[in-house]
């Protein structure tokens, strides 16, 4: 069977060829907003839903495409991608000596007698970094590495391997998929 990951993230990909499968990127633009009020996992469920129906042109009968999202929330607040430095080194100061979530929505879907069936689901980790100094923060930003990253950090960037201290669930979920979740939702799927 092979995947479809519509996602340009190299972490993604790298995550989900691990399973075994072949992984074939297709490039999708979705609309990445969502109504007010919504929380974190029905944020990221949603934008994954969006994205798997952007790319639904590209289904096979052998193939099951695979769309996620992955936001870091604290306080209630939703951190993506930062815009600039700055907002990155805002995000980093505020996670710093703190604990935040990171939710991975993800949207399976594949065709099946005419139709396309989906499922989706929602992982979530907590992530705790230990106090930063403005000089370690301003340091990584000027690697320009957060700048792709929900939150503005990488878990597994050297950065983030030398400042995070703590973290409850899937570490693979911080990365950008929640990949032992996905092969059993894979299985349950039927592929």
């Amino acid at each position: 069977m092979n995947i479809l990951l519509a996602s340009k993230s190299p972490r993604r990909r790298t995550l989900i060829s691990a399973l075994g499968y072949d992984v074939q990127a297709v490039d999708v633009d979705a609309e990445e907003t969502v109504p007010d009020g919504l929380a974190a996992v029905e944020v990221v469920q949603s934008i994954a839903l969006s994205k798997s129906l952007a790319a639904e042109r590209f289904l096979t009968p052998d193939a099951v495409l695979l769309t996620a999202d992955t936001i870091v929330v604290y306080d209630n607040r939703i951190m993506g991608k930062p815009a600039d430095a700055e907002e990155a080194r805002m995000m980093l100061h505020t996670l710093s000596g703190r604990w935040h979530e990171v939710y991975t929505g993800v949207c399976l879907a594949k065709c099946q007698g005419g139709s396309v069936l989906r499922t989706e689901f929602a992982e979530l980790t907590r992530v705790h970094f230990r106090s930063l100094t403005a000089k370690e923060i301003d340091s990584y930003i000027s690697t320009g590495a957060p700048m792709d990253k929900a939150g503005g950090y990488g878990i597994q960037d050297p950065f983030g391997i030398v400042s995070i201290d703590r973290i409850e669930g899937d570490y693979y979920n911080v990365v950008g998929l929640p990949v032992a979740r996905i092969a059993t939702e894979l299985s349950r799927f039927g592929s």
